[in-house]
């Protein structure tokens, strides 16, 4: 799985969500990517963002399976994760 943060250094719920990004990352495996809204920009609009930041991508392959922004609880936050570690247990 892949997961995509866009964030900016302004952005107050960026800060605040940066624990929750960094928990992640250590508690499951997968291919983080960020990228700044602002120094990143041209990329960023690949993602089609919207205006509510952070944005969290979640993919399998190349399908978007998932799609958070703003603020949000860690359980919330890492859901996704958690049902692909479920899915590779059950088979």
């Amino acid at each position: 799985m892949k997961v995509v943060k866009i964030s900016a250094i302004w952005c107050g719920a960026c800060l605040i969500m940066n624990k929750h990004w960094n928990r992640l990352k250590k508690e499951f495996s997968f291919e983080a990517v960020e990228f700044d809204y602002d120094m990143d920009e041209e990329k960023v609009q690949e993602y089609n963002p919207g205006k509510i930041l952070p944005v969290f991508l979640f993919f399998d392959g190349d399908q978007e399976i998932a799609r958070f922004t703003g603020e949000m609880t860690y359980e919330n936050l890492s859901r996704p994760l958690r049902e692909e570690k479920v899915d590779e247990e059950d088979h």
